[in-house]
This record gives structure tokens, C-alpha cells and sequence, in this order.
């Protein structure tokens, strides 16, 4: 089903037909998809990051074919060493995920065909186990991207809280759409789902492949207003280091939330703090 719908997408972005013998229920389907945005998944088509990749597959470019350079240096070499030490000496492909996640950081924050090609290499497996474990994980991104990946989490919590607002300030703020990077190759705006702290939704997390694997980050940044996720861009580009987690309160007690883009205390009885009110269990022991 999935790849009969790649195939519709495929039809409406270029001359290519899906033929009735191909599949029954294609026709029907490319029908479907003809009713979303055609400009949208014409802008997204050249984006070759899982999120917003429609076609899932390598196109050669100057910058990204089977010649360009990539080299792993001696440290990063010990990482992935230390990493292939984990698993048993005839499971070397089960490093591939870690593997691919230190050579991205190596590279940029994206995967290139020859780091791919390496990654193989290394773990001794074909080159296709690898391309199919990066064109999989949305994790993985196969585009040159920012300096900062910016990923606005879109899952239903976050959506009902203000995520929207978030992404709108975003690409307002940085000119761009979802899929996109700035002209200064600072920062790509992207989407994810589900970051896991659902009680301070609305969530934003940011990677920071600014120095290599040495200075990379992943930090989450929580119970976000418009104008906090603002600020946190700004202090990035001033080489600041933003508050991590919630910006309004310290974990996730009851502390308020952030309602119509306005972060909102509290109020009432707090819980846990004392002897719970009853009612109570009847004594057993009577």
C-alpha cells in the first residue's frame, strides 16, 4: 500500500503514470492524493530529509554522489570501534543505527552516499542494508542541513497546546517552511513526533551540529510560547547557550501550563504533599 502511494505521489510531481496494471487499487489512490496540495508536495520533493521526503530516494549532486570526499578521522575511528565492540564479532551490521548516528554527526547533521558507502564498508554488509536503514529512520537525514535542526513536535498534545503557533513563529521568525533551511545555513526547520513529556507540550527539540561530534547536542526545550521559541533562536545565534527543558517551570509538577500561547499558573490544592484526602479504603483488618 505504502509503495502503490509512493508511486501516485511519484505521478503527480512528475510525468511519471501509474498504471492500472501495476496495481487496482493505484488509479484510486492517485486520485486521493491529487486533492492535497500539489505545491506542497512539489516543495517538499527536493527535500531529502525522511520527514519530508516523498520519493525516499538518492539523486546525484555536486555535493552528494558516489565521489564525493569523506573520511573518518582517527578519534571518530575509536568511537565507532568502541561501538562495534558491543555486539558479537559475526553481528557487526547490528551497529549499523549508532554507526550512521556518529557518522552524521561527523558529517554536518545529513548522511551523504559515500558516508553511507563507508558505514557499509565498516560493518561489513551491503551498501543497500545501509541505504534502507537511513531512508527508514526519520532520524536520519540524507540533505545537507542547517547548523541547528529545528524539530517541532507534532503530536496530538503538542497540536492541542499550540504547536502550531510554534511552527507559524518559526517560520516567520527564520523565513522558511517546514523542510527548509535559512541562505545562512544556520538553521532547518523540521517536524517530529512524539518527544516523550507530553505534560509540558508544546515541545520544540534542536540538534546542534554546530562542532562536530565533539560539540554535538540534542536538547529538548518545553512549555513553549511563541515568544520563548523565538528567544531561544536568537540566543543561538549569538553562540548563547538557551535553558534547557521547561522554560517556566522546573520538572513537570502542577505548576500551570501554557494556554493561548501564554504560560498559565496553577491554581488550587496541590497533591502529595501531605496526608491524601479521603475518602478512604475501609480497614481490612476489621
Amino acid at each position: 500500500m505504502r509503495r502503490v502511494a509512493s508511486y501516485a505521489l511519484r505521478a503527480l510531481t512528475s510525468s511519471v503514470t501509474v498504471s492500472n496494471a501495476a496495481s487496482p487499487i493505484a488509479p484510486s489512490l492517485a486520485a486521493s492524493v491529487a486533492v492535497c496540495s500539489s505545491t506542497q508536495i512539489i516543495h517538499r520533493s527536493g527535500f531529502a530529509t525522511n520527514s519530508t521526503d516523498v520519493f525516499n530516494t538518492h539523486r546525484d549532486e555536486p555535493h552528494n554522489n558516489s565521489s564525493t570526499p569523506f573520511e573518518i578521522s582517527p578519534a571518530n575511528m575509536t568511537r565507532i570501534n568502541a561501538i562495534i565492540a558491543r555486539y558479537p564479532p559475526n553481528y557487526k551490521a547490528s551497529a549499523v543505527i549508532p554507526v550512521l548516528d556518529l557518522v552524521q554527526q561527523m558529517n554536518g547533521g545529513w548522511l551523504s552516499l559515500t558516508a553511507m558507502n563507508k558505514v557499509a564498508q565498516i560493518l561489513e554488509m551491503p551498501e543497500i542494508r545501509v541505504y534502507e536503514v537511513a531512508s527508514f529512520y526519520s532520524m536520519f537525514n540524507r540533505s545537507k542541513i542547517g547548523k541547528y535542526h529545528v524539530m517541532v513536535c507534532g503530536t496530538t498534545p503538542c497540536r492541542l497546546n499550540g504547536s502550531q503557533k510554534i511552527e507559524a513563529a518559526l517560520t516567520e521568525h527564520l523565513g522558511i517552511h517546514v523542510g527548509e533551511t535559512t541562505k545562512d545555513g544556520m538553521f532547518t526547520l523540521g517536524e517530529m513526533e512524539c518527544m516523550g513529556a507530553c505534560v509540558n507540550a508544546p515541545m520544540v527539540a534542536i540538534a546542534d551540529y554546530t562542532n562536530g561530534v565533539e560539540g554535538f547536542s540534542y536538547i529538548y526545550y518545553e512549555d513553549l510560547s511563541p515568544n520563548d521559541i523565538v528567544s531561544i533562536i536568537e540566543k543561538l545565534k549569538k553562540g548563547e547557550k538557551p535553558k534547557p527543558g521547561s522554560q517556566h517551570r522546573n520538572k513537570a509538577e502542577p505548576a500551570g501550563a501554557m494556554i493561548n500561547g501564554k504560560w498559565t499558573p496553577s491554581t488550587g490544592f496541590q497533591t502529595l504533599t501531605g496526608t491524601p484526602r479521603g475518602p478512604y479504603c475501609r480497614d481490612l483488618d476489621k
